[in-house]
């Protein structure tokens, strides 16, 4: 049997799913009232001094409709396996509050470290079309973040924040995924393994389909979510910018990784260089800039037996046919063991030959 969900929570809920009031609202109904449950409890006559109110959204408020929604996620979030945090409550993680609009709800599947006003977390974007050199720095980097015991927090979409996540968590880390559509939408849907093992966030209910204009709105918390966003490669016009422009209206810092000076992928790295971003070639330009230290608690990689043979197999420097007949694996398996393997800053390709890092 389901526990009954906290009042508040459920108060909280009741007015995400009221039209008409976004998380801006919410607060300053909630601010006005002292509280979610004291504002449905409210006529609708005094909630009109709240500033920004309109008749519509007014005549919303305390309706049969938005509690039977409410009521019916808390099941299916049970049934799911999700956790809904309400702002300000026991959960929440206070680091959302360098938004200007932060959530009034989210939804967590995962365990979700403790991530405080400044988070020891790093949030690592780019694009979708990603070159190799990027793929490599962002899964080097990430490696080197997670561990260290510094959370690798990206958007699960394809390019940089696969890299991203998959070596963070093949290093033993801690990994936060944030969609732009419910928990149970996943988006690429190539990526649900890969979501498996990581802390996945949403603001949205379950069963939202990802959505265009959702995408931005994820970004914000991926910034916020970051004591620093790492900007690998990224156009003038892309999500990872949106990141880098949150970032700093949330008061962190932006990291960016220089490319090659006719490459319009480096186009928004160079920008953000010019413009005061931190140079980042390593995981060592992050922590020297945010005064954290190199080492900590991560445990020791997460490999596959085909990695692990791969790796062991390292020991000393060995070329791809070196390994072809030392592996005794099919070649489409020993090609993915090396790919993996280098995207998680296990290993370096140099000059032809595979050296263990």
């Amino acid at each position: 049997m389901t526990a009954a969900p906290d009042p508040e929570l459920l108060a909280l809920l009741t007015l995400r799913m009221t039209p008409g009031l976004g998380p801006r609202r919410v607060e300053a109904l909630r601010r006005f009232c002292g509280s979610a449950q004291a504002v449905l409890a409210a006529p609708v006559m005094e909630l009109r001094e709240v500033s920004g109110m309109d008749q519509k959204t007014l005549a919303a408020l305390g309706t049969p409709e938005p509690r039977r929604r409410a009521a019916q996620e808390v099941q299916r979030a049970a049934e799911y396996g999700a956790t809904l945090l309400g702002r300000g409550l026991e959960g929440y993680p206070a680091a959302l509050e360098a938004l200007g609009d932060p959530p009034a709800v989210i939804w967590v599947a995962g365990e979700l470290p403790p991530l405080d006003v400044v988070p020891q977390a790093i949030g690592v974007v780019g694009t979708r079309k990603a070159s190799s050199y990027a793929l490599n720095l962002a899964a080097r980097i990430s490696a080197d973040l997670a561990r260290a015991g510094v959370v690798v927090v990206s958007g699960l979409a394809r390019g940089i924040d696969t890299a991203a996540h998959t070596a963070a968590v093949q290093a033993g880390g801690v990994s936060i995924g944030l969609l732009g559509s419910g928990l149970d939408e996943m988006y690429p849907p190539e990526n649900r393994d890969l979501a498996r093992r990581l802390v996945v966030v949403s603001e949205y209910p379950l069963g939202t389909r990802p959505a265009p204009h959702n995408f931005p709105m994820r970004n914000r918390l991926i910034a916020a979510l970051s004591a620093g966003s790492l900007i690998v490669e990224g156009e003038l016009k892309s999500g990872a910018m949106i990141t880098a422009t949150h970032a700093l209206e949330c008061g962190r810092t932006v990291f960016a990784v220089p490319g090659r000076a006719t490459d319009p992928l480096a186009s928004g790295p160079h920008r953000l260089l010019r413009e005061g971003a931190v140079l980042t070639e390593s995981a060592t330009d992050i922590f020297q800039e945010l005064g954290w230290k190199e080492q900590g608690g991560a445990s020791a990689p997460e490999l596959s037996p085909e990695q692990t043979r791969v790796w062991n197999l390292l020991a000393e420097p060995a070329t791809l046919d070196d390994l072809s007949t030392q592996a005794g694996l099919p070649h489409d398996q020993l090609q993915m063991a090396l790919m993996m393997l280098q995207l998680g800053g296990h290993i370096d390709d140099v000059g032809g030959r595979y050296l263990r890092r």
